[in-house]
């Protein structure tokens, strides 16, 4: 009995594993247009993508979430090749966040500061299911949140390890343990 049910949840583990690697999500149209953008650090073309829609005035503003506490205004706006003035009207740096769960309560808190409705959540296309779900969990509702994926390339150890932390996370948000 216990080898059958073994053998049924490594079955649905490796299924559900496919189906995450080969299911990654696409970008969201360009076209859409939301209250707020907001990126969390860690993956190349993510901040990129988040100021393109900004400049392309798809959203009001941008949260850049789980910078390091030394990097400046300035320097982003340097490193991006942006205009400082769009950086000090419309993109905020989050230092507080050192992982996706506290990404998204820094998101969280920023988002009910100022009021938004509607959320741009760009990340890895690798790593959306994970952010968006902490996010979504985050906010308690009433915020949509719009997953637009940059896509990328990982490697299978990255594939993996995403995949266990997003199960093992949705099941404690299931069993209500970690809140």
């Amino acid at each position: 009995m216990i080898r059958r049910l073994a053998s049924v949840v490594v079955i649905a583990w490796v299924l559900g594993f496919a189906l995450f690697t080969v299911s990654l999500p696409s970008p969201a149209p360009d076209a859409l247009v939301t209250d707020a953008v907001v990126v969390p650090t860690g993956g190349p073309g993510r901040i990129d993508r988040g100021l393109t829609l900004l400049r392309s005035g798809k959203a009001k503003r941008m949260l850049v979430t789980g910078v390091d506490p030394d990097v400046r205004p300035g320097e982003l706006a340097a490193a991006y090749k942006v205009p400082a003035e769009v950086i000090a009207c419309c993109v905020d740096l989050g230092h507080e966040a050192v992982d996706t769960r506290s990404n998204a309560d820094e998101t969280a808190e920023w988002v009910q500061t100022h009021g938004y409705r509607t959320v741009r959540l760009v990340t890895s296309d690798w790593h959306m299911a994970r952010a968006a779900l902490e996010l979504r969990h985050a906010l308690d509702g009433g915020v949509e949140v719009i997953a637009d994926p940059v896509p990328g390339t990982p490697r299978f150890g990255i594939l993996f390890d995403e995949y266990n932390k997003y199960l093992v996370r949705r099941v404690v948000l299931w069993l209500g343990i970690g809140g």
